[in-house]
């Protein structure tokens, strides 16, 4: 019996074609550092470092590559912006459904003086853009939100919260996680100042490789997080004011950038809405699959509108602990989840799965329906006794 993998939220498995064979070959033939040589091999990967930033200004609505700022991940993305951009007496608007790579940060900032309000979902992950406005007040500095939920999957109006933040002059920063490679994202759209997105999910790239993109504004107002060597302007020994420089010190992951690039290009071939389509069939078979099994509790939204490709299952209804279920799923089904609390707490308890956690499945169009189906047989022999 072949894995099957259901933990595309954590990190995407397998990745998209290529991407292992464009960090070999980097390894392999490339191997240089980018603006520290004046040879063949390094213009060569600042060609494609280059090339990766227009590719994530493609995904994302934006004509300014030096304005893409490569990192770690989201998580890193999200700690320069918030804890750059925040000074003692700003106010800062959240959902209720945040991750704990903008909680942490924000817990950690009031010992700062800085203060922020959680705006609460209802029982399915929804929120009401008027509750964000309503809770405007006249300190309030930024709006910061997921994109989607990374325990139900339900998808916020940021469009709406992003033109209510370009009306009160707010700064407005998008954690888009879970939704980088699922949703077509225009940040002129949304009226977004930044974006944090991490390469390892849905954009079927490796780990340890993720940025964020930053308008002129927001970057001008931001301090630099880590500050070192850049290749450029050597002989100061200030950190250069410019993007990107100003906040890619030190060596980056370019092998990282060089499998970001095939994955980039896969899905710009594949075709975005193509790539959501497909996921959200798998979804939506899946759901239907639960409701008729009248089995665990289904967390948020009923159907796939308003949600990404995941879906987590609460079977504590059941009288059956979610960590045994997951423990079965693998060791006797051989299908990998995700069982927890997700790094989201708060999340949890908007949907009332504080503090038993749920089951996350979570989907990539490299799934199958026959993978689908035999993961809804193995629920329901679970809910039977086994």
């Amino acid at each position: 019996m072949k894995n099957i993998y259901f933990d595309n939220a954590a990190t995407s498995f397998p990745k998209a074609p290529l991407v292992a064979e464009s960090i070999s070959n980097f390894l392999i033939n490339i191997g240089a550092n980018i603006n520290r040589g004046t040879y063949d091999s390094s213009y060569t990967a600042a060609d494609t470092v280059y090339e990766t930033r227009e590719l994530i200004c493609s995904l994302f609505g934006s004509s300014q590559p030096t304005n893409v700022v490569f990192t770690k991940n989201v998580t890193e993305s999200l700690n320069i912006l918030i804890k750059g951009c925040l000074k003692s007496g700003d106010h800062v608007l959240i959902s209720s459904l945040e991750h704990n790579a903008v909680m942490r940060p924000l817990n950690n900032l009031q010992k700062r003086g800085i203060e922020y309000t959680r705006i609460r979902c209802n029982e399915q992950g929804a929120l009401n853009p008027a509750d964000v406005a309503a809770h405007i007040k006249p300190h309030t500095k930024a709006v910061i939100m997921t994109h989607a939920s990374n325990v139900c999957g339900t998808i916020l109006p940021l469009q709406k919260i992003g033109k209510l933040c370009k009306e009160n002059g707010l700064t407005f920063i998008i954690d888009a996680a879970q939704t980088a490679g699922f949703l077509d994202i225009d940040l002129q759209e949304y009226h977004a100042d930044a974006l944090a997105f991490t390469g390892h999910k849905g954009l079927l790239g490796p780990q340890g490789i993720g940025g964020m993109l930053v308008n002129d504004r927001l970057a001008q107002q931001l301090e630099p997080f880590i500050e070192g060597g850049t290749g450029s302007i050597s002989d100061l020994e200030e950190q250069p004011s410019y993007l990107p420089d100003k906040f890619e010190a030190g060596t980056l992951n370019i092998p990282g950038i060089y499998g970001l690039n095939a994955a980039l290009k896969y899905i710009q071939s594949t075709g975005l809405s193509n790539i959501r389509e497909e996921e959200l069939q798998l979804t939506n078979a899946f759901i239907e699959g639960i409701q008729n099994l009248d089995g665990p509790a289904l967390c948020g939204l009923p159907t796939t509108t308003g949600r990404t490709a995941l879906v987590s299952l609460d079977f504590t209804r059941l009288k059956l602990d979610n960590a045994e279920v997951a423990t079965l799923l693998a060791r006797e089904f051989h299908i990998a989840t995700r069982c927890g609390l997700h790094c989201s707490p708060s999340a949890h308890k908007t949907l009332g799965t504080f503090p038993q956690g749920t089951i996350r499945f979570s989907f990539s169009h490299f799934n199958t329906k026959n993978e689908i189906e035999y993961a809804l047989n193995a629920i329901h022999k679970i809910c039977k006794g086994y």
